[in-house]
């Protein structure tokens, strides 16, 4: 039993480094857009983690690897998404519509001891995929078009160990490992007022991002519990540091013939490079901290607020070297369970949960910020023989948003995020005591 669960877990795995994601235009910088923290959970919560110990003793923390002392079954958490993007522009007053489906985490978890718990999560952590022309009329009504497209995902696997010290204190340390890799590619075809290419080949400007980057995030907590009213009050905090990141870049300026009506292989006879060249940096994955404060009452309700800060980094992009501002995001949220004793009324047993979020985002265009802002909720519906000290159930989440700016003909992104999931936990790889 326990060699085919491990073969599943790995299969899922490789289903989810294969898998193609869709995404915003503004993926076109950068490492694309930034999936994680992707588990349902936190989503449905507004993204608050970093003060969020679980009072159910089926739910890992990973964001925050500190806040685990609850922790005591063995948890598996299958979790899918699907995302609905609309996108608007003043440029000729263009829509389009994108949806994309995707796994997007799958995690396992298991108590060490009473103090020491371990978890094992894989996700893809950012992505690229889009395809877009832009056309522009010379006065002869000739035109040229630019051709942007991308693809690609980075993925993180992620050990995190939680240590409680004490009825209040708890630390934590995750190493988190990300790999893939990202292409960019932009063509220039110029074309007469017919519609007839000019030239028999395309210019072709090809970016290849190969990452693999390693560091670590540092988590604290601190939560004092009222025996007396059941009232508790969490703090926590998390540093990421310890960057050893190895991102090589590759450009390719060539000019080529593709072999096929679509426009997916280049005929190898016909590429002829004008230049090559291959870079590194190692400021892909800079300085992250979080600070976190909740208040709650036992079993029954807890809210959040949250502040995180990302260091600005640089990535090349076409040659050049793109410097990205610093980023910060507030959230708010939390849950609440009517009452888990109620078992005439199931849904007095639901997690309810609720918040919301704002992020300075990190790229700048034409002096505009591409900030974006929404709100979330989800619940928790427990299997029938789940109890309050082994939550297993089914795991609903949406996410309602905006994205970018009109501005400057820039884009303005809305999205509605729908999430699936499971977590399965019971008391596993435990020996009996007794015979």
């Amino acid at each position: 039993m326990k060699k085919i669960f491990a073969v599943s877990f790995i299969s899922v795995g490789y289903f989810l480094n294969a898998q193609s994601i869709s995404n915003s235009p503004y993926a076109t910088y950068g490492i694309g857009d930034v999936k994680y923290d992707n588990t349902i959970e936190t989503a449905s919560m507004g993204g608050i983690s970093t003060a969020y110990i679980s009072d159910f003793t089926s739910s890992f923390n990973f964001a925050n690897p500190a806040n685990n002392s609850n922790f005591e079954l063995t948890s598996i958490k299958l979790e899918a998404t699907n995302e609905n993007n609309y996108f608007k522009t003043n440029y000729n007053n263009t829509k389009s519509t994108k949806h994309s489906t995707y796994l997007s985490n799958i995690a396992l978890a298991f108590p060490l001891s009473q103090k020491v718990k371990m978890g094992l999560s894989y996700q893809p952590y950012s992505s690229k995929s889009y395809d877009i022309k832009n056309r522009t009329v010379l006065e002869d009504d000739s035109y040229y078009e630019n051709r942007f497209k991308g693809s690609g995902t980075l993925n993180t696997a992620q050990v995190a160990v939680s240590y409680k010290i004490d009825q209040n204190f708890a630390v934590g340390l995750r190493a988190n490992l990300y790999f893939g890799n990202l292409y960019d590619l932009n063509e220039l075809v110029s074309y007469e007022k017919d519609g007839t290419p000019k030239a028999e080949y395309i210019n072709g400007y090809e970016t290849k991002n190969s990452i693999k980057n390693f560091n670590f995030t540092l988590g604290g907590s601190y939560q004092s519990l009222n025996t007396r009213t059941d009232k508790k009050l969490t703090i926590g905090a998390t540093a990421t540091f310890g960057n050893t990141s190895n991102m090589t870049t590759d450009y390719t300026n060539s000019t080529y013939i593709y072999a096929d009506n679509l426009q997916t292989s280049k005929a190898p006879n016909s590429i002829s490079v004008i230049e090559q060249k291959s870079t590194s940096s190692k400021n892909l994955l800079p300085l992250q901290a979080s600070l976190g404060v909740g208040y709650g009452s036992e079993n029954h309700w807890f809210v959040s607020g949250q502040l995180d800060y990302k260091k600005g980094e640089d990535i090349s992009y076409f040659g050049k070297t793109f410097d990205f501002q610093d980023t910060y995001r507030i959230s708010a949220g939390g849950w609440y369970l009517p009452n888990y004793n109620n078992f005439r009324n199931y849904f007095s047993r639901v997690v309810y949960r609720y918040g919301a979020f704002y992020e300075r985002g990190n790229l700048k265009i034409d002096g505009n910020s591409i900030n974006k802002f929404g709100i979330s909720a989800g619940v928790l519906l427990p299997f029938k023989t789940s109890s309050i000290t082994r939550m297993s159930g089914l795991e609903l989440g949406v996410e309602v948003g905006k994205r970018g700016t009109l501005n400057n003909n820039l884009i303005n992104q809305n999205f509605i995020n729908l999430r699936v999931g499971f977590n399965f936990a019971d008391r596993w790889f435990r020996k009996s005591l007794y015979n």
